[in-house]
C-alpha cells in the first residue's frame, strides 16, 4: 500500500508536471480556449450525431464513433502544442518546399485518387491504409507560401507584372487543380486569398479584374443549371440513358445539380437538396432552445450528419441560441487573429496568422450557411466540430501555427517591456 508520504510525492510530481507543460504554453490564451470550447462541442454533437450510426454498424456498440472523436481531438490538441512550440520564421523558409510538394500531389489525386461521393479528392495512404485530402495540405502551403510572397514584395505590390502576378499565379494554380474535385473548396479558398491580398495592399483595379474572370465560370454554372431545369418536363415519365462519362463531366453535372436544387429546390431523395430539407427540420425543430442533447431524431434520416451537416444537429438539439453562440465562437476567433495580425512586427507573421485565420472562419461560415439553405451544399466541414479525418487534423496545424505567431508576438512584446523597465530603472 502507498502511504500517505508517497502520495504526496505523486501528487507534487503530477502537479509539477503539469505546471511545466502550462508554463510552455504560450499564444493567445483565448484561442486556446475557443479550441478546447469547440472540440468539446464536437464530442458531444459526433455523440449524438452517430449514436444511430455506430449502433446498426457496431452492433448496438453506439461509443466507437466516441472514442475516434476523443483520439481524433487528443491527436489535433498534440498537433496545436508541438506546432506553436516552433518558431513561425520556420514556416516561412519551408513554405517554398511545402507548396511545391503539394501541386503533384493535387496532380495525382485529380488522376489516380481514391473516389468518394464522385469526386476524386483523396489518397491513401499505405502503411495505416488512411485517407487524407491533399487538398487541406495545399490550402495550408498555399497561405504559407503566400504570406512568404506578400511580405517580400511589399514595395512592388501594386505593379502587375513584379507584385501582383507574381503572387496570384500560385493561388490561381492550386484553385484550378482542387476544383474538378472540389470547386466548393477552390472558391471559398479563391475568396480567402483575395481578401488576404486585399489587405495585403494589392490594387483593388487587379483584385476586381481577378473577380470578374472567377465570375465567368460561376455564372456560365448558373446559367447551365437554368437551361437545364427549363429543359426538365416533370410531367412526362424520362427515359434515362446509361453512357460511360468522364470523371470530370460528372462532377460538371453535379454541380448544375446543386446549383438547380439551390435555385428551385427539389423533393428527391437521390439530390442535395433532400439533405438541406432534412437540415431544415432539424433547424425547426431545434426552435430557440432546443430538444435537449442527445435527444435529435433528424439524424436517423440526415445524411452526413456528423460531418458536414452537423450544424443541424446543434441547432435541433440546442436550439438558435446554441447555434448563434457557434457563430459568435468563431467571430471571437476571427477577431483575437486579426490582434495578432496587428500586434505583430514582421509582415510574415501577420499575414500568415491572418491568412489562416480567414480560412478556416469562412468555411466555417459557409458550412453553417449551406444548413440554414443560405448557399448551395459545397461539401466542406465545420472546422474543429465535424467527425475527425485528415481535415481535423489539418485545422489544427493551421491553429498551432497561428498560436506559434502569437507566442512569438508575446515574447517580443515582453522583451520590449524588460527594456523599458531597465531604461526606467536606470
Amino acid at each position: 500500500m502507498e502511504t500517505t508520504r508517497d502520495i504526496r510525492l505523486t501528487e507534487l510530481r503530477n502537479s509539477f508536471t503539469t505546471e511545466r507543460l502550462l508554463q510552455k504554453t504560450k499564444g493567445d490564451k483565448v484561442i486556446w480556449a475557443l479550441v478546447v470550447l469547440l472540440t468539446l462541442v464536437s464530442l458531444l454533437a459526433v455523440y449524438s450525431a452517430t449514436g444511430s450510426l455506430a449502433y446498426k454498424f457496431y452492433k448496438g456498440n453506439t461509443e466507437v464513433y466516441l472514442f475516434k472523436q476523443v483520439a481524433f481531438i487528443l491527436g489535433g490538441l498534440l498537433v496545436i502544442y508541438v506546432a506553436h512550440l516552433v518558431n513561425y520564421t520556420f514556416y516561412s523558409k519551408a513554405a517554398r518546399i511545402v507548396y511545391l510538394v503539394s501541386i503533384p500531389l493535387l496532380v495525382y489525386t485529380l488522376f489516380f485518387g481514391v473516389t468518394m461521393n464522385e469526386g476524386s479528392r483523396w489518397i491513401r495512404l499505405p502503411l495505416i491504409n488512411m485517407t487524407v485530402q491533399t487538398s487541406d495540405l495545399a490550402k495550408l502551403a498555399l497561405f504559407m507560401y503566400l504570406a512568404r510572397l506578400l511580405s517580400k514584395r511589399q514595395d512592388m505590390i501594386k505593379e502587375f507584372k513584379k507584385g501582383y502576378l507574381m503572387v496570384i499565379w500560385p493561388v490561381a494554380v492550386t484553385c484550378l487543380l482542387i476544383a474538378p474535385a472540389n470547386l466548393s473548396t477552390a472558391l471559398l479558398l479563391g475568396a480567402s486569398c483575395l481578401l488576404l491580398l486585399f489587405i495585403g495592399r494589392a490594387s483593388t483595379k487587379h483584385l476586381l479584374i481577378t473577380v470578374g474572370l472567377a465570375f465567368i465560370p460561376i455564372t456560365m454554372l448558373i446559367a447551365a443549371a437554368v437551361v437545364k431545369h427549363q429543359q426538365e418536363e416533370p410531367d412526362e415519365p424520362i427515359t434515362v440513358v446509361k453512357k460511360e462519362e468522364g470523371a470530370l463531366t460528372r462532377r460538371v453535372d453535379t454541380w448544375v445539380s446543386r446549383v438547380e436544387s439551390f435555385i428551385y429546390g427539389s423533393t428527391d431523395v437521390d439530390t442535395d437538396e433532400y439533405q438541406v430539407n432534412q437540415a431544415k427540420i432539424a433547424v425547426s425543430k431545434g426552435g430557440l432552445l432546443g430538444v435537449g442533447p442527445g435527444n435529435s431524431t433528424t439524424r436517423d434520416f440526415l445524411p452526413q450528419a456528423y460531418n458536414d451537416f452537423i450544424y443541424a444537429i446543434i441547432i435541433e438539439e440546442y436550439g438558435l441560441l446554441g447555434g448563434g453562440f457557434i457563430v459568435f465562437v468563431y467571430l471571437v476567433f476571427l477577431y483575437r487573429c486579426i490582434r495578432i495580425f496587428k500586434r505583430c512586427p514582421f509582415a510574415f507573421g501577420a499575414f500568415l496568422a491572418l491568412g489562416l485565420s480567414f480560412t478556416l472562419v469562412i468555411q466555417a461560415l459557409a458550412n453553417m450557411a449551406v444548413t440554414v439553405n443560405l448557399f448551395p451544399v459545397t461539401g466542406v466541414t465545420l472546422p474543429l466540430v465535424s467527425m475527425g479525418g485528415s481535415s481535423f487534423i489539418f485545422t489544427c496545424l493551421a491553429i498551432g501555427i497561428i498560436l506559434s505567431v502569437a507566442r512569438n508576438v508575446e515574447q517580443l512584446e515582453g522583451k520590449d517591456k524588460e527594456g523599458d523597465a531597465k531604461a526606467v530603472a536606470a
